[in-house]
């Protein structure tokens, strides 16, 4: 007879190794398959910022900080739009979570805990939390107890195996194990319990990003096997995507080539707090879409996310060139300059009309837009932008194309407060549960970016899983712990 598994688990990244562990300190026989060949998923290149309300680091550190704190700034900074279910358990596990990481040998950095990193809006309360390494120094501190598990038998790591469908139960409605290939080309069916999936997000598929957000896929900043497996079963079988109207990713990078996915050569400094902007940011018809001044990353982000291409240009002209701070990150003056000799990216051009016809923009447009904010400088800009340094009128005039690219896996599998795959009609699939970013970032994150709230969760998500799919009590645990 095939062997029986309590709780099957698809994907050994964040939210899997967790569920891996707790569930078989509470003496779950645990089957764990992965595609790739090792484990660690994500948190191989995350830079691994966490989140918590009430660890040691805080009251060490004198701050007085509680889950309803974190809550209620989550809330805030999604203005309401994620789920507050998904919210509230995030955060009320989120200390334990990261206080067991801790004791696991996890070592932030000595500026945590901070309001926040500056790339998204801050918290009001110190909470935001990383290693030296980012997502590597939180598997560091996994890795141990997962592998102790190993040994003693209350897991089992397959790795190689990409599951590629959910078995039904045959007297019911839920799901009674997985089929996966193996290497060898052969599918093997497991018979389990208990499924979870943790198989991380669609970052990595064109198709997916086609299917979910209408949009290509700019360029691939996430693990190969990151291509939307997890939603796939989960809809084989009923479950749904929720999240695809959000679109939750940066303020843009500057790309290789237009061969999408491209690789990313560089960026243009465009927070106002690190330098403030003597550009305009104009769509590819040659409209200005955003204050370019404007101190919200998320607002920047969004207006952005909602051009239909989420592409834009960064136009000015030679004396600003001279003038301003650099505009590229890391990038000199005269590596900038030579950019428009060799890269298409990068373009140059004598008057404002060549410019438009090099880049595809409306010359027309470009030039109305170019002639409204030059007559502004003296005056009230019609965006609310108060930094205006100087006008763009003196050629050769310069672009430089920046393309939003996608961050984290937005959409997901929805769930309900039990981490219970749903149906659309709100009915739990049996035996069917999910966590990690294969329930995208909309659950914890909404339609905006809150420091902590993807990878915290996935952690957590798991840990709660583990423990509660065994259902054992609390002093086993204490005993088993």
């Amino acid at each position: 007879m095939k062997q029986h598994w309590d709780v099957i688990i698809v994907g050994a990244g964040t939210a899997g190794l967790m569920a891996a562990i707790f569930a078989s300190q509470r003496g779950g026989n645990v089957l764990l398959l992965e595609a790739a060949d090792d484990i660690g998923g994500t948190l191989h290149i995350s830079a691994g910022n966490m989140s918590a309300a009430g660890t040691a680091l805080q009251a060490e550190k004198g701050i007085a900080d509680t889950p309803k704190d974190h809550f209620d700034d989550v809330m805030r900074i999604c203005r309401g739009t994620a789920d507050p279910a998904l919210v509230q358990l995030a955060v009320d596990g989120a200390a334990a979570t990261f206080d067991w990481l801790v004791n696991g040998g996890l070592k932030p950095d000595p500026a945590c805990p901070a309001y926040g990193n500056g790339a998204h809006e801050n918290y009001r309360i110190q909470r935001y939390v990383w290693g030296p390494e980012g997502g590597r120094s939180i598997l560091k501190a996994i890795q141990p107890r997962f592998f102790a598990a190993v040994a003693s038998g209350g897991v089992q790591l397959n790795l190689g195996r990409e599951v590629t469908e959910l078995l039904r139960d045959a007297t019911s409605s839920g799901v009674s194990g997985v089929a996966a290939r193996g290497k060898d080309g052969k599918v093997r069916e497991y018979m389990g319990t208990n499924v979870l999936l943790a198989t991380g997000g669609y970052a990595a598929s064109q198709t997916m990003m086609a299917r979910i957000h209408g949009c290509p896929l700019y360029s691939v900043g996430a693990m190969p096997w990151s291509k939307g497996t997890g939603i796939e079963l989960a809809e084989s079988v009923g479950g749904y995507v929720r999240g695809s109207s959000y679109y939750h990713a940066n303020f843009g990078v500057v790309l290789a080539s237009y061969d999408y996915p491209s690789k990313t050569i560089g960026r243009a400094v465009t927070m106002p707090e690190v330098r403030q902007p003597w550009e305009i940011y104009v769509d590819s018809a040659g409209q200005r879409f955003v204050q370019e001044d404007e101190p919200s990353v998320d607002m920047r982000e969004r207006k952005l996310a909602d051009l239909p291409d989420r592409r834009y240009w960064i136009v000015f002209d030679d004396k600003i060139l001279a003038d301003s701070p650099p505009l590229m990150e890391g990038w000199t003056k005269d590596q900038l300059t030579q950019a428009f000799d060799n890269h298409t990216m990068f373009v140059k051009a004598d008057s404002l009309e060549q410019l438009a016809h090099k880049t595809g923009m409306n010359a027309q447009t470009l030039e109305t837009t170019v002639g409204d904010y030059n007559k502004a400088i003296a005056g009230k800009d019609p965006m609310g932008r108060t930094h205006r340094p100087r006008a763009i009128e003196k050629g050769p005039f310069y672009a430089v194309r920046q393309h939003q690219t996608l961050i984290v896996s937005t959409a997901g599998i929805t769930v309900d407060s039990a981490l219970r795959v749903v149906t659309q009609n709100g009915k739990p699939i049996t035996n069917l549960f999910a966590a990690g970013e294969v329930l995208g970032s909309v659950g914890t994150m909404g339609d905006a970016a809150a420091n902590g709230m993807l990878v915290t969760p996935a952690l957590t998500f798991g840990r709660v899983l583990g423990q509660d799919i065994m259902r054992w009590s609390d002093a086993q645990l204490a005993a088993a712990e």
